[in-house]
């Protein structure tokens, strides 16, 4: 049995991400985006920042990075499951680090840190991969404070949407749905932070993206997803 089921997962990483590279490119070919708060993102041109969102949107925020033009390191948990979405992103373009607040979370900031260094932009997301569900965990802040990299808050609504029954209720966009793609203030972190001086800086990210949440659905004319 343990050598079938090793057959049929690793059959699974082949396909699943070619099947999702075709399923995403017609589904969100169909979907109009409108994109707020561009000026935000304008301000990170030429610099290395890390783009922070809620884990509910990640469908959306692996097309959106796809469309751009610049290159992306992401972290992904460690566990085994997650090697679906690492063989995803591999596959639109961005490089992957691996590691959660359980399994290898220092050594994955570090790796996230250097391919910061080499010209990649960083990609984490604020919930982390268990949560609590928009509830910023500090990660981003801790890597801000490493790199020097200010934070970018990015929040994605659709109009029209699937729900997952997931704990974050991960959300995918419906056939021909309208878009936001609102990006918040970039957050500035101090340099070489300690543990006990992060808080501070993890609630204003928690408040940035929340605040950023409320203002996306709303312009949909929804509260959230």
């Amino acid at each position: 049995m343990a050598v079938r089921e090793g057959f049929w997962y690793r059959l699974l990483l082949r396909l699943v991400p070619l099947l999702y590279g075709i399923i995403s490119r017609l589904l969100f070919g169909s979907c109009r985006v409108t994109v707020h708060g561009g000026e935000h993102l304008a301000s990170c041109d030429g610099k290395s920042f890390i783009a922070a969102f809620w884990h509910y949107s990640v469908f959306c925020i692996i097309e959106m990075q796809r469309r751009g033009n610049r290159r992306w390191v992401a972290m992904v948990s460690a566990s085994r499951d997650a090697e679906f979405v690492a063989r995803v992103l591999a596959r639109e373009g961005c490089r992957t680090v691996r590691g959660s607040r359980n399994r290898g979370s220092v050594k994955a900031l570090r790796e996230m840190m250097v391919a910061m260094e080499g010209g990649l932009a960083g990609a984490i997301v604020a919930d982390g991969s268990q949560g609590p569900a928009l509830v910023a965990q500090p990660g981003a802040v801790l890597l801000a404070s490493r790199s020097g990299a200010p934070i970018l808050p990015v929040v994605v609504a659709a109009d029209r949407f699937f729900v997952f029954r997931s704990w974050d209720r991960t959300m995918l966009p419906k056939p021909f749905a309208r878009l936001a793609l609102c990006y918040g203030e970039p957050l500035a972190v101090p340099p070489d932070l300690k543990s006990s001086e992060l808080e501070p800086y993890r609630q204003q990210l928690e408040e940035r993206l929340n605040a950023l949440y409320r203002q996306a659905w709303g312009r949909l004319g929804r509260e959230g997803h």
